[in-house]
């Protein structure tokens, strides 16, 4: 799926990934701000900013997990030894590593972006922080009603909520109140990073939340007093016809709604042997 970038009153929102030569150089940007530190949105920052001579916008949190990702070598490394600790088969950790080293080579994230926090302002847009896809997730609201939301709201998918090491310990929780913050919020129309504009974004909202309380209650269901891996959940969850790639994603879903439900009382973790599983409470 191709990743949209806006260019709205000289401000560039997001870059896509660091490939392909494109016009910057000549669409008059003049500042550059960043959603999310994913690879098709932040990837091209750096070279973005180098052929516009433009500054770079990014959020404070979201800036110190694109360098504790972006910024390391061993990053496929401890995403190997999370999913292993989670159940996943060796054969796939190593082609995440194999994958990981061949991929950080094409993001060229902006290094000492001015760093944006709730409540400030960029050229007429007010930051409004909805973690949740990513923990550093932000969006940009103008007073007639437009937000540009990167992954936070998309038409026809859920964006993909994930655990990951590193990272905040409830992404689910956090993007149950992103979503309540968007229904309070009430934005006319939202530009997204993927698909066409969400013209009802509280009715997508709502949607959204249902969406995932259902997957909560599928998810619980499943649990049992043996104690299954967040691997074997997924494959009940998602089914076993995904690949290497798509199936880290499922664990990394998986994983997030049973944190949501150790934190609503409904399942119980435990990893006493090196491998995490959950249980019914």
């Amino acid at each position: 799926m191709h990743v949209h970038c806006y260019l709205v009153g000289g401000t560039l929102f997001d870059t896509g990934l660091g490939l392909g030569d494109a016009p910057w150089g000549s669409a008059g940007v003049e500042r550059i701000a960043i959603t999310h530190f994913h690879p098709d949105h932040v990837g091209g920052a750096a070279t973005a900013a180098a052929a516009t001579g433009a500054p770079v916008h990014q959020g404070g949190l979201d800036y110190a997990q694109c360098e504790r990702v972006w910024g390391t070598a061993d990053w496929p490394e401890r995403m190997a030894d999370w999913f292993t600790k989670h159940g996943v088969p060796a054969d796939s950790a190593g082609e995440l590593i194999e994958q990981g080293h061949a991929f950080a080579a094409f993001i060229r994230y902006a290094r000492d972006p001015v760093l944006l926090y709730e409540g400030s302002t960029l050229a007429g847009w007010e930051v409004v922080e909805l973690p949740g896809h990513a923990d550093g997730h932000i969006g940009f609201l103008r007073e007639d009603g437009v937000l540009i939301g990167g992954d936070h709201l998309l038409q026809t998918i859920s964006p993909a909520i994930g655990l990951y090491p590193d990272s905040r310990p409830d992404p689910l929780g956090d993007y149950l109140r992103s979503l309540e913050r968007t229904i309070e919020l009430a934005p006319r129309v939202v530009y997204p990073g993927h698909g066409e504009p969400v013209r009802d974004p509280v009715g997508r909202a709502r949607e959204l939340v249902d969406h995932h309380r259902r997957r909560l209650d599928e998810t619980s269901h499943l649990l049992n007093g043996h104690g299954l891996t967040p691997y074997e959940i997924s494959l009940r969850l998602f089914g076993d016809d995904l690949s290497p790639t798509q199936r880290r994603f499922a664990v990394a879903e998986t994983l997030s709604h049973l944190e949501r439900l150790v934190r609503e009382g409904r399942a119980a973790r435990a990893g006493a042997d090196g491998t995490v599983t959950y249980t019914g409470p």
